[in-house]
Parts: C-alpha cells; structure tokens; sequence
C-alpha cells in the first residue's frame, strides 16, 4: 500500500438481530423490522398475576443464545417501567452475543438537576439503573436514546452501558427540503438551551431564537434575534409537555410577520390530552401551526393523534434499524 494512501475501510458483515419489544412499541418494532431481513421480531408474554404484579415469560429463549439481541422499550409511565425493566435485565443473562437495549425517549431527561437541596434529579436515578443491567456475553450493553433532553447526561451513565445518543434531526431536515417552499424556511428556536442543542444541525437555515424572560410572576416569551418576517418559520425543540411555550412561540412569530409557522418536536409527551390545542378545527377558524412534525418516540402519543392535521409522524424505524448494526 503506497504511503499516504487512505486505506478504505471494509464494511463489517451486518447483524442478525432478534428484536423483542413492549406491547406499546409493537407498531414501531415491526416498522423497524421492515427495514432489514436480518431483523426478526421476538415475543415476549406480557401476562400479570391477580395482585398486579407482572408475570412474564420470554418465548423461545433456549434459541436465543449466542445471538445478537436487541429490546425496544417505552418508558410512557412508572406503571409499565418495572414490568419492562424486569425483561431488560433477564435478557443479557440468556447466553446472547451481544443484548442492545432502544429507548427512543429517555422520560425523565428534563428533571436533570437540582435547584435547591431536596430537589430529586430522576434522570440520574433513570440513568444509574439502566447502568446496571447485566453485562452479555458480548460486553456492556449498548443504549440507543433519540435527543435526550441535556447533553451532560450521558455523563450520568456508567462504564458498564454504551450509550449510543441519536437524533431525530435529519428526519426533520429532510421533511423540509420536500416543502414547495423550503427555500423560504426558517428555523426558529424557543430558547437558547434549544438553540445550543441543534444549531449546528441546522445552520444552513436562517435562524430565529426567541427567549422567555420574567415580567413580574409571569414568564414571556421574546424574539431574541433573527427576523421570520415573511418567512415558514418552524420551531424546533426536543419534546413537548403542554405545548404551552410553543403556543407562545408562534404568537410573537406571527406578531413579527412570519407568514407561516410551524413546529418539530421528537417527542411528543402531550400529558392529559394535551395535543388537542393543536388541531385544526373546520370552523374556519385560524390554523396556528401549518405542520406539527414529531417521531413515534411516544407510541402512545402517535395512536392518540392518528393523522389528524397538522400532525404528521416521521417515523425513527429506519434510524433505529440502522443503529442496531453499530
């Protein structure tokens, strides 16, 4: 090989992968599983005993030894998190090849810190569990998680998972350069916490960052910079809770002259029903958010909405299918 020739580097052979999923992700699982032949579905039985408690059994797991084993989870409510952890920590322990476990939300990413002494920071305590789930014949397991709230958090986990943090960026970049008019876009951010984050995944769009700022008891969201005057401004956050803040965020675009707004989460959480504030109603009323963009990271969330506008799904599948090949 000549001197300072790059050498190209082969593509190792792909995976076999038994996927296993909870009940809720049982949609997402078989998009995931359409995307390749060499991922086959797995079932588990999700059974309880009369006091509640779960009573689980994982079908054919004298087979799955020595195979690569993969489990995608939903972590919607403290209510199903035990009954999928119990599987998560059985399945390493089967003699698998290598056992990846696929959490698209990390549920409680946002309570990250403390701002006073008492205050619990759950996505350590998250963090700390999941960092103990068996280690496999293959080594530690490897942990796929989709824009987790703070970066800093995967400093939260120990040595003995991988965590493997994707995003759901390119999906959104990729819906906006199907607009008629994507060369009219521009990205608007609620705050800076969101203009840290994706920025730099953005930067070909004009940018408009807003910020909430305290007037008195209330807190008010302001544009900061950039101008969406004329312009499909879409916001861009990683998740969503009421939607509070996003309906503030379009009233100060509007006010400023955007011609059209509207948003990308990938997560959408939509506590208590919370998504109907957004839909578009046929009173001729008018329509705040042109589209609503967000993952099916929150099965839940996605059957609730169904296709109702200006909701559309840009759906992980493909993404997930291709990290369970790292």
């Amino acid at each position: 090989m000549e001197e300072g020739v790059l050498r190209v580097m082969e593509k190792p052979n792909e995976k076999q992968i038994l996927l296993f999923y909870c009940m809720e992700s049982e949609d997402l699982a078989r998009k995931v599983a359409e995307q390749s032949p060499l991922i086959q579905l797995q079932s588990i039985n999700w059974r309880s005993f009369d006091d509640g408690f779960p009573n689980l059994f994982i079908n054919n797991a004298q087979y799955i030894r020595g195979q690569h084993v993969a489990f995608l989870a939903s972590f919607s409510s403290p209510a199903v998190i035990f009954e999928q952890l119990s599987v998560i920590f059985a399945l390493p322990r089967l003699f698998v090849a290598s056992f990846t476990l696929v959490l698209p939300f990390f549920p409680t990413g946002s309570f990250e810190r403390m701002e006073e002494e008492g205050d619990v920071a759950t996505a350590f305590t998250m963090a700390r569990i999941l960092s103990n789930i068996p280690i496999s014949r293959g080594g530690p397991t490897s942990l796929v998680i989709y824009d987790i709230h703070a970066l800093q958090e995967r400093f939260y986990f120990s040595d003995h998972v991988l965590p493997l943090f994707e995003t759901g960026i390119p999906l959104l970049k990729q819906r906006l350069h199907q607009l008629p008019d994507t060369d009219n876009v521009v990205v608007a951010f609620p705050d800076d916490g969101a203009w840290k984050r994706f920025h730099k995944q953005l930067d070909h769009f004009p940018m408009v960052v807003c910020a909430k700022v305290r007037e008195g008891d209330k807190r008010i969201v302001r544009l900061k910079e950039g101008n969406p005057a004329g312009c499909h401004v879409v916001i861009v956050d990683d998740l969503v809770q009421s939607g509070g803040t996003l309906i503030e965020c379009q009233k100060v675009l509007a006010a400023h002259g955007a011609s059209k707004v509207s948003a990308y989460v990938t997560h959408s959480v939509f506590p208590k029903r919370s998504w109907e504030r957004f839909i578009h109603k046929n009173d001729g009323s008018e329509k705040a958010f042109t589209y609503f963009w967000t993952t099916d990271s929150c099965p839940l969330t996605v059957k609730a909405i169904g296709n109702r506008a200006p909701f559309e799904i840009l759906s992980l599948a493909g993404s997930i299918a291709d990290a369970l090949q790292i």
